[in-house]
């Protein structure tokens, strides 16, 4: 479904409410971690840990399940860990475990080097209003068990709830954080072990910008995608580009130019209204049909001489592009650069699996006998 608008640049961005809640991933489920693995517990693993109410599940449910911001205020504690299968494309693909906060690591019948053995992020969730000398004890205690374990893991700290903070409040309390929680390492001799700042609220594009990055983190491809992204845009007149996960708006990768908060917060209000409007006019008459598909497309034209282009590049993944009305004039071109860029998506897609399957016979010229260069780019073999 392609659609175009004309659009007056908004005084101020929010996060949009109206996402179909249907359009997004499945229920999570209560976890027992003393279940024997199955195929998914080999998937990278995100923990969420914190004291009590700082605001873990509001996290995974407004990211993950489009819940109303306003709607989290209504969740009761979580007493027992929960999982949740995140499967969205072959980029986004992990498992979320929910950690109560009374859960004690020092208990000896919790049997902690399982669960971080094979964790790919560990995030812990500090509320900002509230007093953190206890949550930054509690962390130091959880990072430093963990790295024991695995110090493979990315220790990622969201500073949470800073909706409610000044501006000089926001960046004083993650000074005090900061040195606090690096202190106590330094004093523990575990300064290898690095921390990773950021302040989040669910009631902006904060909480999404953060786990943008906590999940590229994880993502092999990375340096692959963002390569491809930059080949693009100095070829094509385009400013700035994000390859999104549509379901979440989390982007798994942008070119090498800073981000800019704005930029990227229109992007996300686009895949909100494309999916909206999809939803109610890219369905066939008896409701069959996706929202999102291969055929999907939207042009905005902003009262700024800006134009945002989102164009479909996977079942799951869209490129969503900032560029100038006068560029956009060669769309043609664009178009025809976008056609290469999504092969090669698809190509480092094809790579991706082929890695994860048993090695066997394979017929000459299937994907499986493709190869990849020293920077990562897929290329056949000869």
């Amino acid at each position: 479904m392609s659609i175009q608008y004309e659009e007056q640049l908004p005084d101020g961005y929010g996060v949009t409410d109206s996402f179909p809640k249907d359009f997004g991933y499945g229920e999570d489920e209560e976890a027992d971690i003393e279940e024997s693995p199955t195929a998914s517990d080999s998937k990278p693993r995100i923990l969420l840990m914190g004291l009590r109410r700082s605001g873990k599940s509001s996290i995974q449910k407004v990211v993950f399940h489009k819940m109303s911001p306003n709607e989290t205020l209504f969740l009761e504690s979580t007493n027992k860990i929960y999982k949740d299968d995140i499967s969205s494309s072959s980029f986004v693909n992990f498992q979320i475990w929910d950690f109560p906060g009374q859960v004690d690591f020092f208990d000896p019948t919790f049997d902690y080097a399982m669960i971080f053995r094979g964790t790919g992020a560990l995030i812990f969730v500090i509320d900002a209003q509230d007093d953190y000398v206890e949550a930054l004890d509690r962390l130091h205690h959880t990072v430093s068990q963990a790295y024991r374990v695995n110090p493979e893991i990315n220790f990622e700290v969201f500073i949470h709830k800073v909706d409610g903070l000044s501006d000089d409040h926001k960046i004083e309390t993650q000074r005090d954080i900061h040195q606090r929680a690096n202190d106590h390492l330094a004093d523990a001799s575990l300064e290898k072990l690095h921390l990773s700042f950021y302040l989040t609220s669910i009631y902006d594009h904060s909480i999404f910008e953060a786990f943008s990055k906590v999940v590229q983190k994880l993502i092999p491809q990375l340096p692959t995608l963002e390569n491809l992204l930059n080949i693009f845009i100095s070829n094509s007149g385009i400013e700035k580009a994000f390859l999104f996960d549509v379901v979440s708006k989390i982007y798994i990768a942008t070119d090498s130019s800073p981000v800019d908060m704005q930029s990227y917060e229109l992007c996300c209000d686009m895949i909100d209204v494309v999916i909206d409007v999809s939803c109610i006019y890219g369905l066939r008459e008896d409701g069959s049909g996706s929202a999102y598909d291969k055929e999907s497309m939207a042009i905005i034209k902003l009262n700024n001489t800006t134009v945002l282009y989102l164009k479909e590049v996977t079942k799951f993944l869209a490129l969503v592009c900032i560029l100038r009305e006068e560029s956009f004039e060669r769309k043609g071109l664009i178009d025809y650069n976008f056609h290469c860029f999504r092969k090669a998506i698809h190509e480092v897609f094809e790579v991706g699996v082929s890695a994860q399957r048993p090695l066997g016979p394979q017929a000459v010229g299937s994907p499986c006998n493709k190869a990849v260069a020293l920077n990562g780019t897929p290329r056949n073999t000869v």
